[in-house]
């Protein structure tokens, strides 16, 4: 008698992290020629990049590339589950973050799938790849991770338990902290300004200029703005500048190509926001 079971938990920082399957199975070995009914866990991960990237491209999405440091977090994790049968985001005692930079990779934004699938039956590695993917797909927490428009890099991993023939699946997707930019806004107003960045709220002095470090493009706010043939909502791109003026009394904001430096800006988790004076 076949006896199938599900679970799925998502989870999210900067980033993200996902959720976890459950269905019934037999044992798999990794890299295993993988019969109809035991899974190739090998050939398992990479059915699910490709899955993950056709259903990225269907909505819209770029493609994933598999980043090793991500893979080996994914495996990790993945083989920790798959030999203690326990599931979470935090079943290791540490969380996504955490196991991604002790594999050395640093990140901007990350995000984290788990799951489970579990079948007397067992299972052929194309259907445990399209059971977990379509599991995620249905799931809001999970299919938001897959469909993440800024994440770029991933990695993927299946593993099986041998006490309970579980199978195991982690998907880690990330950012890197390269992947960060700054933009600033100057204050050559006059007076002091409000303003928000992602709905955060911001003070600027007058001669004052801040530089904001994001890891993904956002929204900045003017409320009080009368932009000369420009909203008065922006999402900031790398280098842009931001420069707040009066005219005929009233306070506009200008978008301006910031200048060039020569070495890249320093990347942050979330955003980052410094304020510099005017100079002497």
């Amino acid at each position: 008698m076949r006896t199938p079971s599900l679970l799925l938990l998502a989870v999210g920082l900067s980033c993200g992290i996902g959720a976890p399957d459950a269905l019934a199975a037999r044992p798999g070995t990794p890299g295993g020629t993988g019969s109809d009914k035991t899974p190739d866990l090998e050939r398992v991960a990479k059915l699910l990049l490709e899955s993950t990237n056709a259903f990225r491209k269907e909505q819209g999405r770029g493609e994933l590339k598999n980043e090793e440091k991500l893979a080996s977090t994914a495996r990790d994790f993945a083989r920790f589950l798959a030999e203690n049968d326990k599931f979470g985001h935090e079943a290791d005692g540490s969380n996504p973050s955490e196991r991604v930079k002790k594999h050395g990779y640093d990140y901007c934004a990350l995000a984290e799938n788990i799951a489970y699938e579990f079948n007397t039956e067992g299972f052929a590695s194309e259907e445990l790849a399209r059971n977990l993917v379509e599991n995620w797909k249905n799931s809001p927490g999970h299919r938001k991770n897959m469909l993440d428009p800024d994440a770029t890099e991933s990695g993927m991993a299946v593993a099986h338990s041998e006490k309970s023939d579980k199978y195991y699946a982690v998907q880690v997707f990330g950012r890197p902290r390269s992947a960060a930019f700054s933009f600033q806004v100057a204050n050559e107003s006059g007076e002091k300004f409000d303003y928000k960045m992602d709905g955060e709220a911001y003070s600027l002095e007058p001669q004052y200029t801040r530089t904001h470090e994001v890891c993904r493009p956002g929204q900045l706010e003017f409320p009080w703005a009368e932009a000369v043939g420009k909203a008065e909502t922006f999402t900031p791109a790398k280098d842009d500048r931001f420069v707040v003026g009066k005219k005929d009394g009233k306070l506009i904001v200008i978008r301006k190509a910031a200048e060039k430096k020569d070495a890249p800006t320093p990347a942050a988790e979330g955003t980052k926001a410094e304020a510099e004076g005017p100079t002497p």
